[in-house]
């Protein structure tokens, strides 16, 4: 999907005033942050991202409807400075015709990238029955290997999957925590959600819910 396919479509959800207006780019989590970015300036906030699709393919990003009175402000001026987004006009913090932003929205698309990987990963974090499993899993595929193969091959196999495995959990932990800094140092907030899942919130924000999303 092209780049203004994808600005006009967030554009039309904003446009029927919906309270969760759904952003899906291809893949990538930079684009994602772009097209959050724009849909902020609208009087949006980001509420929560997870992969979906083919084999994960789609970076899925909600964002909800800000009740708070400076965001239909920044709404209305964006609406003035840019009349024409959608339409082949310029868009909010980001470059013509591009999902590269705008030296003034670097850093708040920055963060927006964070909030998302974040949110993403949640998918590749292993707590304590996923590691359990995991494990399990490389034992049964070194039992099965002794059907065929040498007990030193089966066990050199096992292992060697066992390893990649335990490296992949230590880098995903290391990277969220590096995110965690940063949402931190930002002025972002840990809470948990109603699955015990990690979330990040700014001041003042809370979970969304059905009747009042990110009510302060």
């Amino acid at each position: 999907m092209s780049v203004e396919r994808h600005i006009a479509g967030s554009l039309q959800q904003i446009a029927r005033q919906q309270a969760v207006v759904e952003i899906a780019p291809q893949g990538s989590t930079s684009k994602a942050a772009a097209l959050a970015y724009v849909v902020e300036q609208y009087g949006y906030t980001y509420g929560l991202a997870y992969r979906t699709g083919f084999k994960n393919s789609l970076v899925q990003v909600r964002m909800y409807r800000d009740p708070q009175p400076d965001a239909r402000v920044r709404e209305a001026a964006t609406i003035t400075a840019h009349p024409r987004a959608g339409n082949g006009g310029t868009v909010p913090g980001l470059e013509q015709g591009s999902l590269k932003p705008l030296p003034e929205a670097v850093g708040a698309v920055a963060v927006l990238k964070d909030l998302i990987t974040f949110d993403v990963m949640a998918l590749y974090v292993a707590d304590r029955s996923q590691k359990v499993k995991s494990y399990l899993a490389c034992t049964v595929l070194t039992l099965l290997m002794l059907i065929d193969r040498s007990p030193i091959e089966a066990v050199a196999s096992g292992g060697a999957v066992a390893l990649l495995i335990t490296a992949a959990f230590k880098v995903g932990a290391i990277r969220r925590g590096k995110i965690t800094q940063r949402l931190t140092n930002a002025g972002f907030h840990a809470v948990r959600d109603e699955h015990g899942g990690r979330r990040f919130l700014r001041p003042g924000q809370q979970l969304p819910d059905h009747t009042n999303p990110f009510a302060g």
